[in-house]
Parts: structure tokens; C-alpha cells; sequence
């Protein structure tokens, strides 16, 4: 196979709609989890301390909590069908794209400086990308780029 096939073939697995995570977010992730037949749905909710390709089908995040005094890291696949959800729900000021060093601090040492962001802007993808879509697809906003004036008036 040809490397522009196994792209379009990672390009098919992508989800449309992806929150931008970057190291130092604290998000909140929901994946499904199978337990027999049925699934059911775990929030995981930590901070990001690293990111990995993140233009890939593979894009994947690590995510730290502390639960009991012990340190619990997990990696999620961006793409995943399993990865139901990610909500970003703290935004931090970082300088590096790998945090490790959180791995040795305990307490207010291991503090991120957070930052201001529009929460509900980040968040909400798919309600930003369906609209955009519902203009391009709009027949008026199409008639209203060929003809600025309205589409009563007649063209010059």
C-alpha cells in the first residue's frame, strides 16, 4: 500500500468533531466501558500531561489524577469510538508539551497557574461546526454570495 492510502485510511477512522486538549488542560474524559453485554459510561477527570500526534488517527492524551494520596495516569485515543466525551474544564498556563515533572510534586508545588478561556466556545464543537455547515448548505446565504443585495433585488 501506498502511504497516500494508509492517510486516507487513518483520515476515515478520524472523528469529525475534536476539543483542542493541550498539555496542562484539566479535562474531564467519558469513555464506555463493557462489563459483560452492557456498557456503561466512567468520567475520568484529571490533568493533561502529555500530548502525542496530534494531527494522527492516533492522537493520544495522558491524563493524571491523584485519588488517595496515589497517583493514577491514564491514556486516552483521541479517535477512539470508546472515547465518548472530552470536556476541558480548567485551562493552565504551561511553557512545555510533556508535564512529568507533576509526577514528583505533591500539594501546592505541583499547582498549574490557570487562565482565562471561554469554556463554552471550547467545548462545544459540534454546535460551531453544524452551524457553519447549516450557512454553507443555505440556500439564501448561498444566493446572498452570489448576490450581496438581497435576493429580491436584481444583479448589475
Amino acid at each position: 500500500m501506498s502511504s497516500i492510502d494508509i492517510k486516507k485510511i487513518g483520515d476515515a477512522q478520524k472523528k469529525a468533531a475534536v476539543v483542542d486538549v493541550r498539555s496542562g488542560d484539566t479535562v474531564r474524559v467519558t469513555q464506555k466501558i463493557k462489563e459483560g453485554e452492557k456498557f456503561r459510561s466512567q468520567v475520568f477527570e484529571g490533568v493533561v500531561i502529555r500530548t502525542d500526534r496530534k494531527d494522527s488517527h492516533t492522537a493520544r492524551i495522558t491524563v493524571r489524577k491523584v485519588t488517595s494520596g496515589v497517583g493514577v495516569e491514564k491514556s486516552f485515543l483521541i479517535h477512539s469510538p470508546l472515547v465518548e466525551k472530552i470536556e476541558i474544564v480548567h485551562r493552565a498556563k504551561v511553557r512545555r508539551k510533556n508535564l512529568s515533572f507533576l509526577r514528583e510534586r505533591s500539594g501546592k508545588s505541583a499547582r498549574l497557574t490557570n487562565k482565562a478561556f471561554d469554556r463554552n466556545a471550547v467545548n462545544n464543537v459540534e454546535a460551531a461546526e453544524e452551524v457553519l455547515e447549516a450557512e454553507v448548505n443555505d440556500p439564501e446565504t448561498q444566493a446572498e454570495k452570489v448576490n450581496p443585495k438581497g435576493a429580491g433585488e436584481p444583479e448589475e
